[in-house]
């Protein structure tokens, strides 16, 4: 008898979808304000804590703070009779009615456009220099570093066969005087820093051990005692009719300090460079200093960024530090206008602080937010 064939077993069924499913939203922590909210402030435990915390101190002290700034705050007089009485709040009119002193302290009166135009030809040719898409840097940096102090140094001190009578360095103060010394600071500091970092990894015995005795005595003294001896010491090297005047004297101290400090950091980036860099520009041909200005400074100081930043900041704050020796920055102005019998009251010198305060929160956190600016800007192709 014949046998049936065996059946194959029948295919498993296959549904074959034609069109596509519906897209499903992402978890509600993992998107928007929600998620970066729980992931900055309340990851874990120990971020819940400090985030309740510090909202608890803002509920407590913000209330108040808002009331002496704002609410309660003079706005408008001509005495200090309102601030003086129980119960008021920050003193504006003060700064309003002495803001010229804060700006200029006890420079002539009808020569402060001299300063306002230094001031405005200055900031014009740093926006040149720091904003990345304008032309020429190098003709910017030529007149800023060349020219611009020519002219800086005309016009605030005087010539009288122009026509600008002299104006006695006596008589500077005010918050022009705090940016001279901040801005020449900073422009020293950097080359001489740099000099200095290669003196330090010179092979010429003499070179490097006089860089070494340099920077270590520098950063091994007070700010204050670099100061003193440049007011009171540095007159005893040259000739009588050589002395410096007595705002250069801090200037060429504030310079010389900053620039043992710069140079550590800018050693730092030197010897972060490999070695293969070095290699490399010495076998297409280029000598020492060409090679330093065309491919090792460049990487160092950009590797290096955020630590100059951080010694500018320090040298911009530092600046308050000259009055030591006799010389009328913003913070000296402010703290003088305060004692004036007029304007004398409680409140006073508080809002004359909060006010310094806020002007140099102003620079140093401007300068902070253009260095990871630039630090973005200049690592773009090196992120992956």
């Amino acid at each position: 008898m014949a046998q049936a064939p065996a059946t194959e077993p029948s295919a498993p069924l296959v549904y074959v979808r034609d069109t596509p499913t519906e897209t499903l939203p992402p978890p509600v922590y993992a998107r928007g304000a929600l998620a970066w909210f729980r992931e900055n402030f309340f990851s874990d435990i120990l971020s819940s804590v400090l985030t309740v915390a510090a909202i608890a101190f803002l509920v407590w002290v913000l209330p108040g703070l808002v009331r002496f700034l704002f609410l309660d705050a003079v706005w408008s007089a001509k005495d200090g009779g309102p601030c003086r009485v129980v119960g008021a709040g920050a003193c504006w009119a003060f700064i309003a009615q002495k803001w010229q002193y804060f700006m200029y302290a006890s420079y002539p009166i009808d020569e402060r456009w001299r300063v306002d135009t230094t001031l405005i030809v200055g900031a014009l040719l740093v926006v040149w220099l720091l904003w990345p898409g304008l032309p020429r840097k190098g003709l910017g940096g030529l007149l800023f570093f060349i020219a611009y102090p020519i002219f800086g140094c005309i016009l605030l001190v005087g010539w009288p066969a122009i026509g600008l009578p002299f104006a006695d360095t006596s008589l500077w103060g005010g918050v022009f005087v705090t940016l001279l010394i901040a801005t020449v600071g900073i422009v020293f500091s950097l080359p001489a820093g740099v000099l200095l970092a290669l003196g330090r990894r010179s092979r010429m015995p003499i070179v490097k051990f006089l860089s070494v005795v340099f920077i270590e005595f520098v950063r091994g003294v007070p700010f204050i005692t670099v100061l003193f001896m440049a007011n009171t010491m540095l007159p005893l090297f040259v000739p009588p009719y050589l002395t410096p005047d007595r705002l250069l004297r801090p200037l060429i101290g504030v310079a010389l300090f900053s620039a043992a400090y710069m140079a550590e950091e800018v050693r730092g980036g030197l010897q972060a460079i490999p070695k293969g860099q070095y290699e490399g520009a010495m076998a297409v041909g280029l000598n020492y200093w060409r090679m330093m200005r065309l491919i090792i400074l460049p990487q160092a100081l950009t590797l290096v960024i955020p630590g100059i930043v951080n010694n500018f900041i320090g040298l911009f704050k530092d600046t308050t530090l000259v009055a030591i020796v006799g010389i009328f920055d913003f913070l000296a102005a402010v703290e003088a206008q305060s004692h004036d019998p007029v304007w004398n009251g409680p409140s006073v010198l508080t809002t004359g602080y909060i006010f310094a305060a806020a002007f140099y929160f102003v620079f140093c956190f401007g300068m902070s937010r253009y260095s990871l600016y630039m630090e973005r800007k200049l690592a773009a192709g090196k992120k992956r």
